[in-house]
């Protein structure tokens, strides 16, 4: 179906257990167009370099900040001289979050999810160890705006603002062949981490649902996602994805019957997960606790400097 399409899938792997980030390059309106970078690695380098050697790469467009999908891009910048496309937020978030009075807060929030000192301190460093992998950044040239048009490959897509997994998630759906590139929105067999950290979008699990449901409406019949391959219909897996957090909703609120800080329900929700992991767990359970509270499920209090929620 790629092939078809006009469109090249660059699949670069990731030295996690979610193994790879899918990038995609294809003709655009001024040339070539790459969709995502992956980090900036010897790895994706190698990945890149036999493809822009051999294409004039116009424009890269980054679906949102995460590292896996804007890492390389500056680099990718400097050697295509291409410009660079992305949300408004997210090139704010991508351009700042690794920047040391960011990192300091999220030190600050480890310790209010009343994680133990020494596991604050490793995830810290963890969030830090990115830094190499997501510069040089990008200069932004363009923000990328809902309702867009953007030629790639043999059609046209229009970009949909999906907030949730980043607040400035973008998908690209193509309605005269009824195809979305679901980007992190949309995955065939994980659930794309819905993480809150204290500031962003202030209930990212209820974005993530409205964001489900705006693609619902589409009745989307090819999917093809960042993670995993393409998959057909759509709307199966937005049920899928609806009733998993459904069900952690109601196993985080049956948590809840005596006073939990955040540690302490994702320690009962995830088991045996490495320290890279541990950050999307509990920024996830995060997510879900807040999406109680903020729907007058829970309370919360904060008791010398931990977070405590508890149910109503």
């Amino acid at each position: 179906m790629l092939s078809e399409i006009g469109v090249t899938q660059v699949t670069i792997p990731l030295p996690f257990r979610l193994n790879h980030v899918n990038c995609f390059l294809a003709e655009g309106a001024s040339g070539w167009t790459i969709i995502d970078a992956g980090l900036n690695t010897e790895v994706s380098r190698n990945s890149w370099q036999p493809l822009i050697a051999k294409h004039d790469i116009k424009d890269i467009i980054l679906t949102h900040y995460h590292p896996d999908h804007f890492g390389y891009a500056g680099k990718l910048q400097q050697l295509t001289n291409a410009e660079v496309w992305m949300t408004e937020v997210d090139a704010h978030n991508g351009l700042t979050y690794w920047e040391p009075d960011s990192l300091e807060e999220v030190d600050r929030n480890y310790h209010m999810c009343g994680l133990p000192g020494h596991l604050s301190a490793k995830l810290t460093t963890d969030e830090e160890s990115f830094n190499a992998q997501v510069k040089p950044y990008p200069q932004v040239n363009h923000y990328l705006e809902e309702g867009m048009k953007i030629l790639f490959g043999k059609f046209e897509y229009e970009v949909i603002f999906t907030p949730g997994h980043s607040d400035g998630l973008i998908t690209l759906y193509n309605k005269e062949n009824n195809i979305l590139f679901s980007t992190d929105h949309i995955l065939p067999r994980i659930s794309p981490n819905i993480s809150y950290w204290f500031r962003g979008i202030r209930n990212p699990l209820q974005a993530f649902f409205m964001s489900l449901e705006k693609i619902k409406q589409l009745g989307v019949d090819y999917v093809i996602p960042s993670h995993g391959t393409p998959f057909r219909n759509a709307n199966h897996r937005i049920e899928e994805l609806l009733l998993h957090h459904q069900e952690r909703l109601e196993e985080v609120y049956g948590y809840l019957i005596k006073p939990s800080t955040i540690y302490e329900v994702n320690s009962k929700l995830f088991k045996k997960l490495t320290i890279h992991e541990t950050r999307f767990a509990i920024g996830e359970t995060l997510a879900h606790l807040e999406f109680l509270y903020l729907n007058n499920q829970c309370k919360k209090e904060l008791i010398n400097g931990t977070w405590f929620y508890e149910a109503i």
